[in-house]
């Protein structure tokens, strides 16, 4: 066994907790190889092992620094243990003439990313699933010291002609839509390509940023396509809303309806505990697992009250809200095939996803006046630059009260015809 090396500032739990957050510390362990000591901005602490070949580097992770908890030889290692699993590393990584493996290849990169990214932000699923469709397939092996910005470029417009992914079940070919045609397909599939890549340029400038990398130039240099991410902004009209909560299966209607009351999201509602339900204040509280990492409270009117005492009422503060019809919780995905069967016994066409109803939300408040810093607050948004991409035009109280002063240019009101929307207002909706 090789003898064992000391570093002052990482061979001890003590001068470990010392470092800043975000430190990263370097003990040579081998020739050509050296243990790495990172400090989260959480506090807790990660070892690596850096490998030099021909003025490149490698790295590897290789688990989590015995700060909080006492070591285990397996995943949470303490100073001398790393260095050995560090030693390890480099010996099973070594081929026959003894080089070290290929230097750091995007692969490398995105799972040192995805490793951080779990520990820091939320969608991590979303996040790991982009990852392993569209990066790894197509980037993962190249080096990526050595890839171009014509290799990234390149890559980036083939996602925005290829047709899109479809759900398919296990173990089945991939299934894939029809190529995108109409002017409204090819803007959505060069949005989509812009989302990869932001997600390959977050990956890569992880790995520059840790300088695991000399240059993001390459990278850089790439742009999304321009006006491709344009929101288009689906919502329901009240009369289609009461047609889907009518055509909607019991258990479901209720998800429905608290979409629309609170505009929260469906994770957030299939999350959603009794303890969260204040039916003293009128208060609904989302839990900082929410999306944006942050909790916040939806103030209820008076029919979003009453209906969430006769959901929530009588439940123990631990218990979910709402269940499906059996009992059992509502899983990821249970809800697609429900709401498809809603849309089409409701008539509504295009037939819309879950999340519409939280802009269905947003959308009529925007419409009633209400400003949008404060519909940013009730949604949850971290400020009002994504609010007002989607609502703005809705908000915005000046321009209709501008065209009101235009003169009639001699026009005289047919008082015989009535408009769409004045004929829909005098019909009684029944669903």
């Amino acid at each position: 066994m090789a003898r064992s090396v000391r570093n002052g500032q990482i061979d001890t739990r003590t001068s470990r907790l010392k470092l800043e957050k975000g430190d990263r510390i370097y003990a040579v362990v081998a020739d050509g190889a050296a243990l790495g000591y990172l400090r989260t901005k959480n506090g807790n602490g990660t070892w690596s092992c850096r490998m030099r070949h021909n003025g490149s580097y490698s790295y590897r992770a290789i688990g989590d620094a015995d700060d909080y908890q006492d070591a285990n030889g397996v995943d949470i290692l303490d100073f001398f243990q790393a260095q050995e699993a560090a030693r390890k590393l480099v010996k099973e990584l070594k081929t026959n003439k003894g080089i070290l493996a290929k230097p750091l290849t995007v692969a490398d990169a995105a799972d040192l990313y995805l490793a951080w990214y779990k520990e820091h932000k939320k969608a991590f699923k979303e996040t790991e699933h982009t990852v392993k469709a569209h990066i790894r397939p197509a980037l993962g092996d190249k080096l990526a010291s050595e890839l171009t910005a014509k290799d990234i470029r390149a890559w980036h417009n083939k996602l925005a002609t290829t047709p899109p992914r479809r759900r398919t079940k296990m173990g089945k070919k991939q299934r894939f839509g029809e190529k995108p045609e109409t002017d409204d397909g090819k803007r959505a599939r060069k949005s989509t390509a812009n989302r990869i890549l932001t997600v390959l340029k977050a990956i890569l400038n992880k790995a520059f940023q840790d300088e695991h990398l000399r240059d993001d130039t390459p990278w850089r240099k790439v742009k999304p396509f321009p006006n491709a991410d344009e929101p288009i902004t689906r919502f329901l009209t009240h009369a289609e809303a009461v047609r889907l909560i009518n055509a909607s299966r019991p258990d479901f209607r209720l998800l429905v309806k608290s979409a629309l009351f609170t505009g929260a999201r469906y994770g957030e509602l299939t999350r959603l505990k009794a303890a969260n339900v204040n039916l003293d204040t009128g208060l609904v509280y989302i839990t900082a697992e929410a999306k944006s990492g942050k909790g916040r409270h939806i103030p209820l009117h008076d029919d979003a009250l009453d209906f969430f005492k006769s959901t929530a009422a009588g439940k123990r503060g631990n218990e979910l809200v709402f269940t499906k019809q059996d009992g059992t919780e509502w899983g990821k995905n249970h809800h697609v095939r429900l709401l498809q069967a809603a849309c089409e016994n409701a008539k509504i066409d295009p037939p819309i996803g879950f999340h519409e109803l939280r802009h269905t939300y947003a959308s009529t408040l925007a419409q009633l006046g209400v400003d949008l810093l404060t519909i940013s607050k009730l949604l949850g948004h971290a400020d009002t630059r994504i609010t007002s991409r989607h609502y703005a035009h809705l908000a915005d109280k000046t321009l209709s009260d501008a065209v009101k002063k235009l003169p009639s240019f001699g026009h005289v009101p047919n008082k015989n015809v009535s408009s769409i929307n004045e004929a829909k207002a005098k019909r009684k909706t029944i669903a």
